[in-house]
């Protein structure tokens, strides 16, 4: 199943508010409007069920928009016997590729080696993960000598290099992917609302029938009632969790352990190619990359827990150091503090096992988890970008099972076309531009402002775009993920925050949080102490 999309239809809010307000008995209702969120909203639509989605801030405003950019089937997790996990991913990320071929692409990563056994043993790995892919595969994996490798990684260190092993996976632009999924969902006949809380669930005889609502622009509230209630919010599950518990008289076991990852960007001179580089192990066991994206390039990532909830998490001294000082053993010139464009956090919602009592989260599960409560509260957490699309399909499985929904016949997301979907021939790799738009690009040249940019890939039209029909309400929506300059450049988005935000007033008319947007480029911008 393939779709077509008209020229793009208008996010106006005053509208999307009066459809939450109309009374209406829907058969799903979905908290959180991340990565999973909005898997679940675009597959239960796209079945026929009547869906909506509620986020208290905006569409990947967490971790959904602060991964590494790579669509993988997990290396590491081969290495760590994860067979299963593995093989769908990596049916997954062929899956991702071919729906959004604008906005997720393949990429090759060389793994150089310095000792003599590095290549061979790491090679048979990479082998065995060719051999899972199968026909899903992307490319074949390569042994390479000293100068192939030096060839691929320009800037990689020198000084004892013996060669390397070249494979494949892929990468993507993780807050547009999942802006393309909430509107291909809108599409499909869901309602998704940003900057709308659940602010409490409806019980009616011990089952849950609903949830309470309020738009966090106006105050204004509302009452949304579903045969079923998703909760997909992420790293937060457990207070939507305790809630659930607390109506119906039942202790409560939080089953996330948040784990932060750390991700520093710093200038394309670093790493001047087309392929990412990975260490499989770091002198304290951990994974480095440096990743080309959005001509810039990202090295990363930490594996540290975390046990605050901030929406915009720090990283810690220690993490950044890290980063760095792994960076210069492997780059022949070593990226300084001063080097630095962005620093971000993420936080993984990792999954406790029984009893755990939450040390290191470098050994808990990337798998996801669904649980049913007494009540009826579906909760979905854990899982990576990679397998969004069989986590929804796994989500509704359990709602068919728990006879909250009627079972109606398998997902069709498996061939459904994101919002755009069209290869343009551009690289993820490469600088941000109108590609990024994919058959929608067109769009652009019809708006206000189509031909001036204001910097850093940015024009006049895509603020007005986005305005328009992606929901963007706030010049972080639009500076951090409809476009990614906040992630890529803090500085050159600060410096063109206020004319994103004349804009946006004049297409929204309401506050575009320019001073918050400011502070929070400082924040990207700043050395953990």
């Amino acid at each position: 199943m393939s779709t077509e999309f008209a020229p793009a239809a208008a996010t106006r809010r005053q509208d999307l508010m009066d459809s939450l307000a109309a009374p209406r008995h829907y058969d799903i209702a979905i908290i959180g409007g991340g990565a999973t969120g909005l898997g679940v909203a675009l597959d239960a639509a796209a079945r026929g069920f009547s869906v909506v989605l509620v986020e208290s801030h905006d569409f990947a405003k967490g971790t959904s928009s602060r991964a590494t950019k790579l669509v993988h089937g997990g290396v590491r997790y081969l290495a760590q016997g994860n067979i299963s996990l593995v093989r769908e991913a990596l049916l997954e990320r062929t899956t991702l590729l071919a729906n959004a071929p604008h906005l997720a692409q393949p990429l090759p990563f060389v793994m150089p080696s310095y000792k003599f056994w590095e290549a061979p043993f790491y090679g048979i790995g990479l082998k065995m993960y060719d051999a899972l892919a199968g026909k899903a595969g992307l490319g074949a994996t390569e042994f390479l000598n000293r100068r192939e490798t030096l060839a691929y990684l320009p800037t990689v260190q020198p000084r004892d290099l013996k060669g390397g092993v070249k494979y494949w996976d892929g990468q993507f632009d993780d807050a547009r992917l999942a802006l393309a999924l909430a509107r291909t969902a809108a599409s499909q006949g869901a309602l998704l609302v940003n900057y709308c809380e659940a602010t409490g669930l409806i019980h009616e005889g011990g089952k849950l029938a609903g949830l309470h609502a309020r738009d966090q622009e106006t105050g204004r509230t509302f009452e949304i009632r579903a045969s079923c209630v998703v909760n997909a919010a992420g790293v937060w599950v457990d207070q939507l969790r305790l809630l659930d518990g607390q109506a119906i008289g039942r202790d409560t076991k939080p089953m996330v352990a948040p784990s932060q990852g750390v991700h520093i960007v710093v200038d394309r001179s670093f790493l001047p190619t087309d392929h990412a580089l990975l260490v499989p192990k770091t002198a304290d066991g951990r994974v480095l990359f440096a990743v080309p994206w959005l001509g810039k390039t990202i090295l990363g990532t930490t594996d540290t827990p975390r046990h605050d909830l901030a929406r915009e998490p720090l990283p810690f001294r220690e993490e950044v150091d890290f980063i760095l000082r792994e960076s210069a053993r492997y780059l022949s010139r070593a990226p300084g503090p001063a080097d630095i464009k962005s620093i971000w956090v993420g936080l993984r919602p990792l999954v406790k096992p029984p009893d755990d009592d939450a040390g290191s989260t470098q050994a808990l599960s990337r798998e996801h988890t669904v649980l049913v409560s007494k009540s009826g509260l579906v909760t979905v957490t854990g899982g990576k970008w990679t397998t969004y699309r069989a986590m929804a399909e796994d989500v509704l499985d359990k709602c068919f099972g728990a006879a909250l929904l009627p079972a109606r016949a398998g997902s069709t997301t498996a061939h459904l076309k994101l919002v755009g979907a069209h290869n343009s021939g551009h690289k993820i790799s490469e600088a941000p531009g109108p590609h990024l738009y994919g058959s929608e690009a067109a769009s652009l040249d019809s708006l206000p402002g189509a031909g001036r940019e204001l910097g850093g890939g940015l024009t006049e039209a895509m603020v007005r775009f986005a305005a328009r029909h992606e929901y963007a309400r706030t010049v972080e929506d639009v500076l951090a993920r409809r476009s990614r300059l906040l992630f890529l450049d803090a500085a050159l988005a600060r410096t063109l925050a206020p004319e994103v935000a004349t804009l946006l007033q004049q297409e929204n008319g309401v506050d575009p949080q320019l001073d918050a947007f400011l502070a929070l480029c400082g924040q990207y911008l700043s050395l953990p102490n």
